[in-house]
């Protein structure tokens, strides 16, 4: 493995984003390479804005994410996992139909279903082409960074 390069526009970057957003900490992979900018969350409110901190990058290697409740050998061949944390939504609204159900074919790209993320909703495009073979999940579930939400064969 090489030196990881630190790119300091990069860093500035990310942490202009985490103003911007609000957010207390970002994260970005490339490769087996991470960079984690955070800024530190005070438990006392303060009335004065102070500015805030940026974390050194993370250079150590990161293992491939598991959500903490699904063992990695537990995931299906052809599962479609979870690009993010959020809330997954089988249909665009309650009073229409899923966007697909157990036995549909799809085509790459087409819409799987939803995942709401801090109030956005997030298509979840197939990533190839094949058969819903299961849905992992519920209408409404919560669902973790990783997890499988349903099998395309």
């Amino acid at each position: 493995m090489g030196k990881f390069p630190l790119d300091e526009k990069a860093v500035r970057t990310l942490a202009t984003i985490l103003d911007d957003t609000n957010l207390t900490e970002i994260e970005v992979e490339v490769g087996d390479h991470c960079i984690r900018v955070a800024r530190a969350v005070n438990s006392v409110s303060v009335a004065a804005p102070v500015a805030a901190p940026v974390a050194a990058p993370v250079t150590t290697p990161v293992p491939p994410p598991v959500a903490p409740a699904v063992a990695a050998d537990a995931i299906p061949d052809g599962a479609v996992t979870s690009p993010m944390v959020g809330t997954v939504y089988l249909a665009s609204e309650p009073s229409v139909p899923p966007f697909v159900q157990i036995g549909d074919p799809v085509k790459e790209g087409q819409t799987l279903l939803i995942i709401e993320a801090m109030k956005v909703m997030n298509a979840l495009p197939a990533p190839r082409s094949g058969k819903v073979t299961d849905i992992l999940v519920q209408d409404g579930q919560p669902v973790e960074f990783g997890e499988p939400l349903l099998v395309i064969s």
